[in-house]
Parts: C-alpha cells; structure tokens; sequence
C-alpha cells in the first residue's frame, strides 16, 4: 500500500513538472518571439530550447541538492555560496554548449573565444545566467509550495491515526472497566437465586452488543447511547432497595450524534462514585436535551464520604474528557460541580449526524 501511495505521488509531482517546464518553455518562446520586429521562429525555438535545457538542470541540481543538502539543514551561508558558484558554472557551460555545440546547426555566428565566454559577465548575467535563475526560483517556489501541502497531508494523516489509537486505548480502558463492574451485580443476583437473574443477562447481553459493536464506531445517536443507559439503570438498581432514587428525563427534539459510551461512563460513575459509597438515600438525576446546535446531557447525584473520594478523578470521567477533546477539541463544554452532598457533571456537545 505505501508503494502504491509512492508511486502515484511521484506520478503526480512528475505530471506537475511537466506541465511546469513545457510552460515555462512556451512562455519563453512567445517572449523573445515578440521582442523582434523580424525574428526568425526556427532560431528563437533553437535557442530558448538550449536555455531550456539548462533551466531544468540548475532547478533540479539546485533544489534537490543544494536545498536538501544545505538548506533545509539551516546551513544558509554554505548554501548561498555553493548555489552562485553552481549558477556561475552552469551559465558558462550553457553558452558554450549553445557557441560550439548547437550554433553550428541553425545559425553562422562568429565564434566567441573561451576567455570572452568567461570574461564576458555582463552579457552572461543578461542572457545566460537570468533565464537560468528565474525558471530556478519559479520551479523551487512550486516545489516548496507542493512540498508543504504533501506535509500538510502527512501530518494530518497521522493526527488522525493517532486520535483513532488514543480513543481505541480509550475505549479499551472502558470496556474491561464496566464489564466487571455489571458482572459483579449478576453475580451477586445469582448467589440470592433472584428471579431478575435471567432478564439481568438480557440486559447484559444488549450492552455487550453496544459495546462490541457500536463501542467500536465513531459516533452513534443519542437514542441509541440513553437506551444502554437505560439498560445499565436496570441492572443497577436490582443493587439497591428503596434508598435509590433514579430520575431520567429526555428531550430529543432534534436528532444528533455522540461518541459511544460517553454517557454510559457518567452515569456508570455517578453510581460508583454515589449509589455504592452512600449508606442512606441516593438520588440520582439524568437528563438529555437536544436543540438546534447542540446536546446537553446532564448527570446529578448525592454522596456522601470525603472530598478527595469524591473528586473523581478517576478512569471514567478522564476518558470522558480525554474522548470529548479528541472529537470536538475546543468545541465542547464539560462542566464539574460538587457541593457538600451533591455531584454534577453536565457536558454539552455540538450537533453531530450519521
């Protein structure tokens, strides 16, 4: 797979490059064509052909070596030096190669003698080293260009395998944590032989599937997400006698999405961190409300024990933070208010749709 994703990068970059330099090639000939009041097409072709040729090596020598070797590793004064000195050269070979290799075959010129090719800056800067330098500059300027998207890509490629690995290490803390958690209620309803034995498996049987299955997916609907809930309630509260009070309300007037198993993780919280460390009456409130931009899910419970218990600072209301900044990064509120006996965690999440 990451040849196949090579080889049609480079695929792409080359088709670029030829599009580029046919360009440039063109441009140049329009150019000097109309610069003559009388020119001569086949010798203007000729000679922007042999600057061309030219144009090509020096960007490519001066971008994938001079660039990549000094350049990009900061050391800009070797660079400067290496790149004039190559321009140099190249635009005394460009002019010999076009005197004594390819005049001979379009134009009859007088021959310039080796030491006026090297002496001769001024009209070398003009007519050789010019034509090298701007096709240099435009084609290292689209390739640091192209370069910079292609990074772009790959960063963004990896942020997004990172966040699925991190929600995957996420769920999978989760996943173990309320599996023992719901094991340990059937399990004890099994020792007192309890009627509620077999519906309990039900039940367990339908967040298993939740969380196998839909635990697994990006976002689900919120119906689906308060339906689990419902589920893990009932099973909670074959725990408990009347001291328990359990109040769900829900107000879905429009339909969204949220990551799974959000809402399970407080409400799971808000009974073992509540219900399970309280001797006397516990209350908890659940709520869900749903407008045009956002979904307000809001968790309530009495307590009772020693603030730093209570703090809750541990695997479920973390993954709950942790799971809402890697979807929504700043776009999401999580709210945490304790008071002498009461817990509150509300969080309110932007609209999100299958």
């Amino acid at each position: 797979m990451m040849n196949t994703a090579l080889k049609l990068k480079l695929r792409k970059e080359t088709g670029y490059q030829i599009l580029f330099w046919i360009a440039l090639l063109m441009f140049g000939i329009a150019r000097n064509y109309g610069e003559h009041d009388y020119p001569d097409f086949s010798e203007v072709f000729y000679y922007d052909f042999c600057h061309w040729i030219f144009q090509i090596i020096g960007a490519h020598f001066i971008y994938f070596v001079l660039v990549r070797k000094y350049f990009d590793s900061g050391r800009y004064f070797l660079f400067t030096v290496c790149c004039l000195v190559s321009l140099y050269i190249l635009g005394i070979v460009n002019r010999i190669f076009i005197i004594y290799l390819a005049e001979p075959f379009f134009a009859d010129y007088p021959r310039e003698s080796l030491a006026e090719i090297f002496t001769d800056v001024k009209y070398l800067l003009f007519y050789y080293l010019l034509p090298i330098v701007s096709g240099t500059f435009i084609f290292t300027a689209i390739m640091f260009i192209l370069r910079y998207k292609n990074e772009k890509h790959s960063r963004l490629r990896l942020q997004k395998e990172k966040a699925e690995l991190e929600l995957k290490v996420l769920k999978s803390q989760l996943n173990p944590h309320f599996l023992f958690n719901t094991l340990n209620n059937i399990y004890s309803l099994a020792l007192s032989d309890s009627k509620a034995t077999a519906p309990s498996i039900g039940r367990l049987s339908d967040i298993l599937d939740y969380v196998l299955g839909k635990g697994q997916y990006k976002i689900v609907t919120v119906a689906e997400e308060m339906q689990i809930v419902k589920d893990y309630i009932e099973l909670e509260k074959l725990r408990y006698d009347d001291r328990l009070k359990v109040t769900v309300s829900e107000n879905i007037q429009f339909p969204a999405s949220v990551p799974p198993l959000v809402y399970l993780s407080l409400v799971e919280n808000a009974f073992k961190h509540g219900a399970e460390k309280t001797g006397g009456k516990v209350e908890i409130l659940i709520s869900l409300v749903t407008d045009t931009g956002s979904a307000v899910f809001l968790v309530e419970n009495t307590f009772l024990g020693n603030s730093a218990e209570n703090e809750r600072k541990g695997i479920g209301l973390q993954n709950v933070k942790q799971q809402l900044e890697l979807y929504y990064a700043d776009r999401y509120l999580l709210e945490v208010d304790k008071d002498k006996d009461r817990f509150l965690v509300k969080i309110k999440t932007p609209l999100l749709y299958d």
